[in-house]
């Protein structure tokens, strides 16, 4: 099998010479730490050796549940927040049609996401949607009370126990929550749902290669067993003794680390050619900020869909600060072919593309549009992916994985954590009179009656 691949040297021009390379002792022993459990967070490290440690029967076991929700439901609402759905997202949006949700698929149910926002239009009108389906839920949340998730899934719960009966609802209600405590695995024991762990030393952004991740990505009808393969091969080809030459995620790690404190460039901005990508850079971004953006440190993870934001955001990009560098992943062979054909009246000019595939019109939109970013004073890192298929994915995902480990360890900060993100939790909970918390109401109350 081809591998993903990455090209630097379009990134490495703007620093020093031998800059990359300085960096080797520096990410060896950051990978070191993270191998040998040192480093900070080395209680959230399960995610490091998970695909090789994926057994086959493990994978038959969520098949197998995957295939009664295939079989029962029109639709599958995936209710989760962050980590807990960006993944599986992600990988389902790449391989999946585009026009999915408007083709009436007899083999495959529709896949929706829920649990990931408070917005009550939303919310209405998923119920509404759902009012004449069979559908199952697959309610993801470690503790069961995250309030996006846990609104959303009370929501859910009633709905489809008014709509189809208590026990019918048991068989299509999937709990993927902790091992043991909890308000999800209390629900879960309670009305019998099936359910799976999300593992303690997982973090929710590192999960997508647990069932959080593989649960819907089977129900979408996609091959968990060649995701995690090429899960499993990257982790392979990016181990802790492999050569700085030869691995990719210890250079990728090396490059940004070096853009970001050699050169100033403080916002990467991951961008796509190929629409289906979308949700990839959205996965990305919660990894990379959620992972590095901390103590006052961190690359400002940004996302552009080309050529689509070319005619938006391409005019900051080509002559704005220069605070920036891209990472471009680019799909070497799309899946589908598509030729551009003839019009008589030429009246738009492009019969000189006559015969051409539409997907060499997008390269060459790509190898012109990084050619004018670098002239521009863009630093330009290149991954691509030979077509869009599971075992790819997989791969691409254990590479972004690994190098942001590596890549916060260089940073020095803790890759694992997330205290910033409570700051609004805490707000939010004072301000709608949570029980337990009277003093912080007190607090925001007269804070907000001083600056009225």
């Amino acid at each position: 099998m081809k591998s993903i691949n990455l090209d630097i040297t379009k990134a490495a021009q703007f620093l020093s010479e031998d800059a990359v390379k300085a960096y080797e002792p520096k990410v060896k022993v950051a990978q070191e730490a993270l191998e040998a459990g040192t480093c900070p967070g080395n209680d959230f490290l399960g995610w490091l050796h998970l695909p090789s440690s994926i057994t086959p029967a493990f994978l038959d076991e969520v098949q197998a549940v995957a295939n009664t929700l295939r079989e029962k439901c029109e639709v599958v609402v995936v209710a989760g927040i962050g980590g807990s759905y960006l993944g599986a997202r992600a990988v389902i949006e790449a391989l999946g049609n585009s026009f999915a949700w408007l083709i009436n698929d007899k083999k495959n149910p529709t896949i929706m996401f829920a649990g990931n926002n408070i917005g009550e239009d939303y919310l209405f009108e998923l119920t509404e949607y759902l009012k004449d389906k069979k559908f199952g839920v697959i309610n993801i949340s470690k503790s069961g009370t995250t309030t996006e998730t846990a609104l959303t899934f009370r929501l859910l719960k009633k709905q489809c126990e008014a709509q189809m009966g208590k026990e019918v609802a048991k068989d299509v209600i999937v709990a993927v929550t902790d091992a043991k405590k909890g308000a999800a695995r209390t629900c879960a024991d309670k009305e019998g749902y099936k359910s799976f762990i999300i593992p303690d030393n997982v973090g929710g952004r590192f999960s997508v290669l647990t069932p959080v991740g593989l649960l819907p990505i089977a129900c979408a009808g996609f091959d968990i067993k060649a995701l995690v393969q090429g899960a499993a091969d990257m982790e392979k080809a990016t181990g802790k003794d492999v050569p700085f030459e030869q691995n990719l995620a210890a250079q990728y790690a090396a490059v940004r680390n070096g853009l970001y404190n050699e050169a100033g460039k403080k916002i990467e901005i991951m961008v796509n050619f190929q629409p289906k990508l979308h949700f990839i850079a959205e996965w990305w971004k919660q990894l990379y900020g959620e992972s590095e953006g901390k103590d006052g440190k961190g690359i400002f993870p940004a996302s552009c869909d080309f050529t689509t934001d070319l005619h938006s955001m391409g005019q900051w990009i080509q002559d704005g600060e220069r605070s920036i560098f891209e990472t471009v992943i680019s799909v070497e062979q799309p899946n589908k072919k598509l030729l551009f054909p003839h019009d008589n009246e030429n009246l738009d000019g492009l019969n000189f593309l006559e015969g051409k595939r539409v997907d060499e019109v997008n390269k060459m939109a790509e190898l012109g549009t990084r050619l004018a970013h670098v002239d521009g004073g863009v630093p330009n890192i290149r991954i691509s992916v030979p077509e869009l298929n599971e075992y790819y994915i997989g791969q691409l995902i254990y590479f972004f994985e690994i190098a942001c480990g590596i890549s916060g360890n260089v940073l020095g900060v803790n890759p694992f954590n997330q205290p910033g993100v409570e700051a609004y939790k805490k707000n939010m909970f004072a301000l709608l009179n949570k029980p337990g918390y009277e003093a912080e109401s007190k607090a925001i109350q007269e804070r907000l009656a001083q600056e009225a």
